[in-house]
């Protein structure tokens, strides 16, 4: 047994924790949760809890069924929200066939194996979310069936009282409880919209901890008598909720992607990086922005990129270049701004890193940046420039996933052919849905 896992059964003991939860996700990236007594957690450290994987969408085939859950005890916390009457722990876990081989179908292997990748190039992978979400009165829709946004706040806007204020204060508290730390909160563009913002980590720990957020968020909310949602456009006439995520490389205490003497500080391997993910991010857009819904953010302005393109500090482009501190290599990054709140973390990093490393392996030609402002382009101007779309619906996204090799790679055949199936079904199920606005542009006049 190792230290980490005496820590855990330590801590257990000397806390009086009563339930230790085991966390792990689907293939879409819903959190799975079974409830374990104490007594149980070190045999699950050495032998792993069964579970049957072909209950869970997208683990595991019917005939492979059984399924263990082997627990990360790095990740071990005490959950804050449960209270100290009956103390609640929880901790991550990978997901093992019986004979104690990482399955193909876990979303947080498919994130392990590519940073395996990045480390036998010689790179550690670092990232840093900022995360958007939409705070309701409740689930209830108002007459005209639409959600109650719990303010009317904008962009940076301070309110005294503010039930969103409260909320982000005590949201912080209860990550920075979990050992997640906050880099700094505020009010968004949209009515009752918010944005907090995580410190970076390596790329898995940000995948576990943006679970472990979206879960904070909801328990927080139901506590100020309010609802929470991550959906990526609630609202036509607003904008959506993204993750922008900042990523970094480094070799050793190296930011590989720094150079002082290249243009906006890009060295050779961040220009590679980048335009393997712009090279590729059609073809993944369906990790990154997973539901129907998704494609009303991207095409529906407010700062959603739709477009393939990179910048310096260009908030329309796809993948934009900050220089909030051009002489420090070590903050050096690039912030791709295609994922939104609701995707699979762990699927979503994987294809970006992914992307990323095969353009450096493939030395990729990345090509000038854009200065333009690529929303107000025409299309003429966009197909001159070399700006390509991304897909405009999921069906368009769906088609170019199942054609691209690297996706399937990435994810593996198992992961890669489940999600399609899923999305699939989604995409089937909403093309027949005759929608209200149908109803009410039609039924009178034709």
């Amino acid at each position: 047994m190792d230290r980490q896992q005496e820590f855990v059964l330590r801590t257990i003991e000397e806390r009086d924790v009563r339930f230790v939860r085991l966390w792990f996700t689907d293939v879409v990236g819903s959190l799975k949760s079974v409830a374990l007594s104490p007594a149980e957690v070190e045999g699950a450290f050495s032998e792993g809890l069964g579970f049957d994987g072909s209950s869970i969408e997208g683990l595991s085939r019917v005939f492979e069924s059984d399924m263990l859950l082997k627990p990360d005890p790095s990740s071990f916390q005490i959950l804050p929200w449960r209270g100290e009457d009956e103390p609640t722990s929880r901790m991550f876990c990978d997901v093992l066939t019986p004979d104690q081989e990482p399955a193909a179908g876990d979303p947080r292997w498919v994130l392990r194996r590519q940073l395996e990748a990045a480390g036998e190039m010689g790179f550690t992978c670092y990232t840093h979310p900022e995360i958007e979400f939409y705070l309701f009165e409740s689930e209830e829709l108002d007459a005209d069936g639409l959600p109650r946004p719990a303010d009317r706040a904008g962009y940076f806007d301070h309110i005294t009282g503010s039930v969103s204020q409260d909320l982000r204060r005590q949201t912080v508290n209860m990550l920075e409880a979990v050992g997640i730390s906050v880099e700094f909160t505020h009010n968004e563009v949209g009515p009752g919209q918010n944005e907090i913002d995580l410190r970076y980590a390596d790329a898995l720990t940000t995948a576990d901890n943006i679970m472990t957020f979206r879960t904070i968020v909801k328990e927080v909310a139901l506590q100020h008598d309010k609802f929470a949602s991550f959906m990526p456009k609630p609202f036509s006439e607003h904008p959506g909720s993204a993750m922008h995520t900042h990523f970094s490389l480094f070799e050793g205490d190296t930011n590989a992607l720094y150079s002082p003497n290249a243009e906006f500080n890009l060295s050779t391997t961040a220009r590679q990086f980048i335009s393997g993910v712009l090279t590729h991010a059609p073809e993944f857009t369906a990790v990154t922005n997973q539901f129907v819904n998704s494609y009303k953010r991207l095409w529906g302005g407010g700062e959603a990129p739709s477009h393939v393109s990179w910048g310096h500090n260009n908030r329309s482009a796809l993948i934009r270049v900050p220089l909030y501190k051009p002489t420090k290599g070590g903050s050096a990054r690039i912030e791709f701004r295609g994922i939104d709140s609701a995707a699979n973390p762990y699927l979503a990093y994987a294809m970006v890193l992914g992307a990323g490393l095969k353009g450096i392996r493939e030395e990729y030609d990345l090509g000038d940046a854009i200065t333009e402002d690529v929303w107000s382009l025409t299309t003429a101007e966009r197909k001159a420039l070399g700006i390509k779309p991304l897909p405009g619906t999921l069906h368009d996204a769906i088609r170019q996933m199942e054609d691209s090799e690297l996706v399937a790679e990435v994810l593996g055949e198992q992961v890669f052919g489940n999600f399609l199936r899923n999305k699939q079904q989604e995409w089937d199920e909403y093309r027949v849905n005759v929608s209200p606005w149908e109803i009410s542009r039609y039924l009178g006049t034709i």
